[in-house]
């Protein structure tokens, strides 16, 4: 049977769309009153809809082409420059509002006042600023890698490895990737850490194995004393494009795990390596990708199999949410957890004491260094990009992590 079409949830939002364009022209009329610009503004939002709407239905058909890419970010760099406009002008409106309640107890009655230009004009600078910010994430913010570095202490670290330094990227989404020499620039500067080991936490492509390809050369690259150490992602798997037979999407994921070894990576499928030092050892473990929403496939009991309990161990899991479902709570303790998988929404802000994404309403913990039940968890902000183009105030990252003994 035929699913039915719900269009009230279509016609609710196409109401507030156009009410907000409506608001936004209101304003823009106050700092230009020629007769041209709203048929001009109208014919630009509803060609601009238009062709989103098809730009979505070619997608759905051949996937994500160049066309999409550039009727998507206009979009969203209009409509979310829309809404930074109608809020400052929608405060100076409400303060109007205020005012003119305030005379209506004097002589002459209620009375609102017209629009200040000034305070337009002000909401219009910040409009500009908007698509500014958006211009610099799309063109330079995707490549504006930031080293990160925590110290973390533990009673249990063996002696040997006081002072042993790793580092650490996650989704680098290859096929994303449109500068070859800025992705250099991000490889240089992982291996200027000169960390003794190197790990990576999935999401090497967003769906086909073949995107890596062209940045072989450049991954191949890193080195460290103890070993390159990856895992698999929920991208990786190829779970969000159309195969032509399910062995086709096997075949993909069996190439990329090639590709890994080529890479210089030994990819850990739910199992564990020991890293020794001076006689002593620390555990490095990794497991399929495991995340709520996103495909429970990864088995930590296996990945700890013949490990002791009293083991200093490492984890490398995608997905932040199996840090709270399992690990922080593992019976065997993990002292350490390292993901990605968030992006920190490659939106957001970290200045001023303020830490926010959109990202944060979704997971727990998004960004950064957490500590519960004696255990740490790192989720990194990702190396690459996927979805938007860009990165604003959540910047692409490279973590630096020192482990200090007590």
């Amino acid at each position: 049977m035929k699913r039915k079409l719900n269009l009230l949830p279509l016609i609710i939002v196409a109401i507030i769309f156009f009410a907000l364009n409506a608001y936004v022209l209101s304003g823009l009329g106050a700092i230009n009153q020629s007769g041209l610009l709203s048929p001009i503004f109208w014919v630009f939002i509803i060609g601009l809809t238009f062709a989103l709407f098809f730009a979505i239905q070619q997608m759905r058909l051949q996937g994500i082409n160049k066309f999409f890419q550039i009727v998507s970010h206009a979009f969203l760099i209009v409509f979310a420059s829309e809404i930074v406009f109608a809020f400052f002008l929608l405060l100076g409106d409400v303060y109007r509002l205020l005012i003119g309640l305030s005379t209506n107890f004097e002589p002459g009655g209620f009375h609102i006042a017209s629009r200040s230009n000034y305070w337009v004009d002000f909401a219009f600078v910040m409009f500009c600023l908007t698509i500014a910010l958006f211009a610099y994430g799309i063109t330079q913010g995707k490549y504006a890698y930031r080293v990160i570095k925590h110290t973390l202490y533990f009673d249990d670290l063996p002696d040997s490895f006081d002072g042993f330094t790793l580092t650490q990227i996650s989704d680098v989404h290859a096929g994303s990737f449109t500068n070859p020499k800025a992705v250099q620039k991000g490889i240089d500067m992982i291996n200027a850490q000169k960390s003794d080991l190197f790990v990576f936490t999935g999401d090497l492509v967003n769906n086909a194995s073949s995107e890596i390809v062209p940045y072989i050369g450049h991954f191949s690259q890193i080195k460290a004393p103890f070993g390159q150490f990856s895992v698999l992602g929920n991208h990786d798997y190829g779970d969000y494009i159309k195969w032509p037979s399910e062995a086709d999407k096997i075949q993909n994921l069996n190439q990329l795990k090639v590709y890994h070894k080529e890479l210089g990576f030994k990819l850990l499928l739910d199992e564990h390596v020991e890293l020794h030092k001076n006689g002593e050892k620390i555990i490095l473990a990794g497991i399929e990708n495991w995340g709520i929403g996103f495909g429970e496939r990864g088995d930590l009991n296996k990945a700890l199999q013949n490990t002791d309990v009293n083991d200093f161990k490492i984890l490398l899991s995608h997905d932040p949410s199996h840090w709270d479902a399992q690990v922080k709570n593992y019976p065997s303790k993990i002292q350490l957890s390292l993901a990605g998988h968030t992006h920190g929404m490659q939106f957001g802000i970290e200045a001023f004491g303020i830490k926010w994404s959109p990202v944060k309403y979704r997971y727990k913990h998004w960004a950064g260094i957490k500590t519960e039940n004696g255990r740490y968890l790192n989720v990194n902000r990702g190396f690459g990009f996927l979805g938007f183009s860009g990165r604003i105030g959540i910047w692409p990252e490279i973590t630096v992590i020192e482990l200090k003994r007590k």
